[in-house]
């Protein structure tokens, strides 16, 4: 299967015969082809490519990414990391929940951070959030919705491909928040992100 058929079938939470070759050998060909990129209007962009499943659920996104912040990176792979993250965001937040994307720029890193008001996860289970096995979970609140830990695992590939650590936090009942790190650009006033 063409890698960035898999890609899209991850980023959905698809699995099964689609994905007939294992998740980590199609992880170990992932392509890397980082340029500078506008942080907040990538997360906008795949905010509303999302919104009819927010709509649904009347859960509220909130893009509190600075529009001067840029990030180098590969955009297929940054999109599918946001993909995942947000659509696990909605996925496992109550009806009239809410979501927040942050991003804290230093001299070393661009930490981008998913914040929802969700079910939250059990410590045991936060341990073992980004390994191959798959890990279902699923909540009355959620929609009988269920997560199978794949694009977790694809996410840390993909951050890890940029030289970055993605990590979460979370607890029962409030909430979770996922975080990764990219590398920062400095952008010259001459210059313009692109898209």
């Amino acid at each position: 299967m063409p890698l960035r058929i898999f890609l899209a079938h991850l980023s959905r939470g698809i699995t099964g015969p689609v994905c007939a070759e294992s998740p980590k050998a199609q992880a170990n060909r992932l392509t890397h082809n980082p340029r500078k990129l506008n942080l907040f209007k990538i997360c906008d962009e795949i905010s509303e490519s999302l919104k009819i499943r927010t709509i649904t659920k009347n859960i509220s996104i909130h893009n509190n990414v600075s529009e001067e912040i840029t990030v180098f990176a590969d955009i297929n792979l940054l999109k599918t990391i946001l993909r995942n993250l947000i659509s696990n965001a909605i996925k496992f937040t109550n009806q009239n929940g809410q979501i927040s994307i942050y991003a804290k720029h230093d001299n070393a890193n661009v930490t981008i951070s998913i914040s929802d008001t969700g079910i939250g996860i059990a410590p045991e289970y936060l341990i073992h959030l980004f390994d191959i096995s798959p890990l279902h979970t699923t909540d009355e609140n959620t929609v009988n919705e269920k997560g199978t830990g794949l694009g977790l695992y694809l996410c840390k590939e993909c951050v890890e491909k940029h030289g970055g650590k993605i990590w979460a936090e979370s607890e029962l009942g409030k909430g979770s928040t996922f975080s990764f790190t990219l590398n920062p650009i400095e952008v010259k006033p001459t210059e313009k992100a692109i898209l």
